[in-house]
């Protein structure tokens, strides 16, 4: 039975919970398979010929959702109300509570006024926890949403049962500070500061996830993006610039230096070298002719190229590996908040007690005041006030002192990820390595002469190679004596007359061109180099070969260093290259690698990630690359080098801005200090209300108690929050920049 996919984007989800049940709604359906990311708020349909999507649209609505193909404007318009309403809210809400909270203030009437301040904020601006509770409300089911709303609310009506009909509202009417436990009948006392806190609290934590969730298909757009926007169309021999969306299949196009390949194609005429590493990750780039074939959005780095187009639009490789990117995605494990797993056993409990506490005191004869006033206790000291501070402080004070450090954490999805990885996959090209070319050895009689000429020749090229010849002779030389006659043989090399001399640097071939013979000693050299990955380059003028210059993309000097440090965080780091083995094995053993994988193209990527998984591997990729995108995006944690491409960063979960795989290590210690810290927030934002719980029920807590104790436990998960400003890099601050010893 053939099977189509759709995209759907899924509105009014609050909570992991939310996602998981959507998710059981549409696959109940007959045929169908569907993967719904609360990150991304996205569902991913497989469904068959029998089933329409207005079906899939009906039975997500059915469950109290919206669903809708995806649209960025408007989750950028959902972010800005979001941000609208905390900033309204909080302007509010802090004269409200300083209020409550400071007697001296209080003036008269000052009840009055903290009403007319505090109600836009628990109606309008807690209308984001409002809403979804009453549509779980409606599918029998209740989140963290509800206890909100239902905390909120309970808190402004009592408020005005207290300022309408008992004494709450007396002009004169003081807040104090009795820490007294008495059962009372508490129509004397107001929780607007309650109401208005919380709510702007949890506002502030929905709108930084928002802002988080909202940066998830900034991956999928910097891939395209890549992309060349126009091209110059090759017709009867003349040239026109055309956008890119008028090339056709069979269109003939040119390519100068420096531009993009604006679509896949074969090569009709000319030469050039072609920066592949957006594909393969090699820093070396490929010589191509009339008959090759190139890939769009990779770069030409010198000859003019006439190609003629063989794909376009979706069939190209680069809108596949977009695919690859939004597959991996869709198909990451869906985020399991560990508030969210908590509400769904403290909601129904918090509601049932107040229920029976309500109903208790009714059946003791106490009077519906006191009945009334123990069981919005019991929904006061359990509404999580604390708890809307435990995620978003310790996230916000953790990825704050990680950008000081240069680690960039995407959202509080990612530190989940962190504490279960235990195998690292490392790319070579820009993570491991310096991703670009440098001169690494020297042989003949006389090698600064050979360098000296070698680069005075290559000056003339725009290589890669050569530049990296032009600049190690520069740096070690100083200035160059100039080329004349210089020319560019395609794919061979560069010839030139430097001080009266006839220079040639390139391949043997080039050099057999010319009668000249390389010589045993430095084709072993030659061969020896190629054996670990690295170009050499031969050298000849006065018609015999005088040396070799040898160019590889190099280790970072740290990073040894850094694959130490992921081993002794209990991590087995992969090596993973689209280079050739030989290269690999070199970079993997002078780094303190085992693990090899190499001569992989993207997809291939991919499925190394996919098949560490299947072995039961939790798995974090580092990489820089568009080439590497794919494979963040599939990985259980994506760690993307500053310093590469903004697929790769957008790509990954967290961001290494420096260049220093060291900062991988850190990532990771740091995004686990913080999972740990949220996790003890929210543990103590718990026990502090369930401590209180039995307390509110029996009616003896005193309304200031409650106010006390959810303010002490406020501070404690601020104070605990800000300890992640204290964190060091490396491990006991090992990598720190210390002074010389005596």
């Amino acid at each position: 039975m053939t099977s189509q996919r759709v995209e759907l984007a899924i509105g009014g989800m609050t909570c992991a919970s939310c996602a998981a049940r959507v998710e059981r709604k549409l696959n109940k359906v007959d045929g169908v398979s569907a993967t719904v990311n609360y990150a991304t708020e996205k569902a991913q349909v497989d469904f068959p010929a029998a089933v329409s999507v207005e079906d899939l649209v009906g039975v997500v609505e059915s469950a109290g959702y919206t669903a809708q193909p995806p649209t960025p404007d408007e989750d950028e318009d959902q972010t800005g109300s979001l941000r609208t309403r905390l900033v309204v809210s909080a302007v509010l809400a802090v004269p409200v509570i300083v209020l409550a909270m400071v007697p001296a203030w209080q003036f008269t009437y000052w009840q009055w006024v903290s009403l007319a301040l505090a109600a836009p904020v628990v109606t309008w601006g807690a209308w984001p926890f409002h809403r979804p509770a009453w549509t779980n409300l409606r599918h029998g089911a209740a989140t963290m949403d509800t206890l909100i709303s239902l905390g909120v609310v309970a808190a402004t009506l009592w408020s005005l049962y207290a300022l309408l009909f008992g004494t709450a509202g007396t002009p004169g009417m003081r807040h104090g500070f009795e820490l007294t436990m008495e059962r009372g009948h508490g129509a004397g006392n107001v929780y607007l500061e309650v109401a208005a806190g919380v709510t702007t609290f949890l506002l502030a934590g929905r709108y930084f996830e928002a802002r988080s969730k909202r940066r998830s298909g900034a991956a999928l757009r910097a891939l395209l993006e890549l992309g060349a926007k126009d091209v110059a169309l090759l017709k009867d021999g003349t040239e026109s610039r055309v956008p890119i969306g008028e090339l056709k299949t069979g269109d003939e196009f040119v390519v100068r230096p420096g531009e993009k390949i604006a679509t896949d194609g074969v090569v009709t005429d000319g030469g050039s070298a072609v920066d592949l590493s957006m594909l393969t990750g090699e820093a070396v780039p490929v010589e191509v002719v009339a008959g090759d074939a190139v890939v769009g959005g990779t770069v030409n780095a010198s000859g003019r190229l006439v190609v003629r187009a063989t794909r376009i639009g979706a069939d190209t490789q680069l809108a596949q590996m977009a695919r690859l990117v939004e597959d991996a995605q869709n198909g990451k494990a869906r985020v399991q908040r560990l508030a969210d797993r908590v509400s769904a056993v403290f909601v129904p409990v918090v509601i049932a007690l107040a229920v029976g506490t309500l109903g208790f005191w009714l059946g003791a004869g106490s009077g519906a005041d006191a009945a009334f006033t123990a069981a919005v206790a019991v929904l006061i000291i359990a509404c999580p006030c604390a708890l809307g501070l435990a995620t978003p402080t310790a996230l916000l004070v953790g990825t704050g002192r990680g950008a000081q450090l240069g680690i960039l954490i995407k959202g509080p999805e990612v530190l989940e990820s962190t504490r279960a990885v235990d195998t690292v996959v490392l790319d070579k090209t820009g993570t491991v390595t310096a991703g670009k070319m440098s001169l690494t050895d020297l042989f003949g009689d006389d090698e600064t002469e050979v360098l000296r000429l070698a680069g005075a020749v290559e000056h003339g090229s725009e290589h890669p190679i050569a530049r990296a010849i032009v600049t190690a002779a520069e740096e070690r030389l100083g200035e160059l004596p100039p080329v004349r006659g210089f020319r560019n043989v395609e794919g061979l090399g560069v010839v030139g007359e430097v001080e009266g001399k006839t220079v040639l640097a390139g391949r043997p071939a080039l050099l057999d061109r010319h009668g000249i013979a390389v010589g045993d000693e430095f084709t072993q050299a030659k061969k020896v180099a190629e054996e670990r990955g690295a170009t050499a380059v031969v050298v000849a003028w006065d018609g015999e070969a005088r040396g070799v210059v040898v160019v590889a993309d190099t280790v970072k000097p740290t990073s040894a260093e850094a694959v130490a440090g992921l081993k002794a965080l209990g991590l087995r780091p992969v090596l993973l290259t689209g280079d050739n083995a030989g290269s690999a094995e070199a970079v993997a053993a002078e780094v303190g690698i085992d693990e090899v994988v190499a001569e992989v193209l993207p997809a291939e990527k991919v499925d190394v990630v996919k098949r560490l998984q299947a072995r039961g591997n939790v798995v974090a990729m580092v990489g820089d690359g568009v080439n590497d995108a794919a494979a963040l995006a599939q990985a259980d944690l994506g760690l993307s080098m500053g310093t590469g491409t903004d697929a790769a960063i957008e790509a990954g979960d967290l961001t290494l801005v420096r260049g220093d795989l060291r900062a991988a290590v850190d990532a990771i210690r740091l995004a686990r200090r913080t999972l740990g810290t949220i996790k003890g927030n929210l543990f103590w934002a718990f026990a502090y209300n369930v401590a209180a719980l039995p307390l509110a029920a029996l009616g003896l807590l005193n309304p200031m108690i409650a106010g006390a104790a959810m303010a002490f436990s406020s501070v404690f998960v601020v104070t605990n929050s800000l300890r992640l400003r204290r964190f060091r890099t490396g491990p006991a601050g090992r990598w720190r920049r210390t002074p010389p010893g005596p």
